[in-house]
């Protein structure tokens, strides 16, 4: 007999990033496998995040406790409602010999965050690791956003609801104001240097599909 080897070319790297989103907003990607052997390749798809082991690897020192350079979850922030943040269709089925399978990878956060991932394993033959990507991407609640300066958050969330926002007094006339989001901007400064000292923020727009809904029906 012949031994054949299995072969697929994926059309994305190690990492899948979905970008910024609106919180409660939807989005959704492709991913393309393609089979270049002659074998028919029966396959199933596996999130990290829904890992029957998870709550096991779980019960060790929580991740925002230990050092940035010690992490090493690959499970980032989940949604408050219970539902996956990242779901993949289809989840099992065969590609056949020259042909290709199209994985719709879909991210619904539904709050704000920077730290959304998940792991995603494609196996054959139920225990063949042929294709693994990190998913990632952002959430914001609004569609103008400013981020940079030193983190004020945690990357992993623990049990309280943290967020670097500071409610303001109210006006002694008039209704209170809108939570201020606040920025610590840390310039260092060598005396002597010719060289000022310098701090970046971005500013970003995130584009909503429900706005954009909106217009159309308009």
């Amino acid at each position: 007999g012949h031994g054949v080897v299995p072969s697929t070319e994926c059309s994305v790297g190690e990492v899948l990033d979905m970008g910024y989103v609106r919180a409660g907003d939807t989005v959704t990607a492709t991913v393309k496998i393609e089979n270049t052997s002659s074998l028919t390749l029966p396959f199933s798809v596996q999130l990290e995040s829904l890992s029957p082991t998870r709550d096991r690897d779980r019960q060790k020192i929580p991740a925002f406790l230990t050092s940035p350079l010690q992490r090493t979850e690959i499970v980032g922030t989940q949604n408050y409602n219970g539902f996956s943040v990242f779901s993949v269709s289809p989840i099992a089925g065969k590609i056949e010999a020259g042909m290709s399978q199209d994985f719709v990878v879909t991210f619904s956060p539904d709050h704000e965050s920077l730290y959304y991932s998940d792991h995603l394993k494609v196996l054959f033959f139920g225990k063949q690791r042929a294709h693994e990507i990190q998913l990632k991407g952002a959430a914001r609640d609004h569609s103008m956003f400013v981020e940079g300066g030193v983190p004020l958050d945690v990357p992993v969330e623990s049990l309280a609801v943290t967020s670097p926002v500071a409610p303001q007094e109210a006006p002694l006339k008039g209704g209170p104001q809108e939570a201020v989001r606040s920025l610590l901007l840390l310039l260092e400064y060598v005396e002597g240097s010719a060289e000022a000292a310098r701090a970046e923020i971005t500013v970003g727009a995130v584009r909503s599909s429900v706005l954009a809904a909106k217009q159309v029906r308009e």
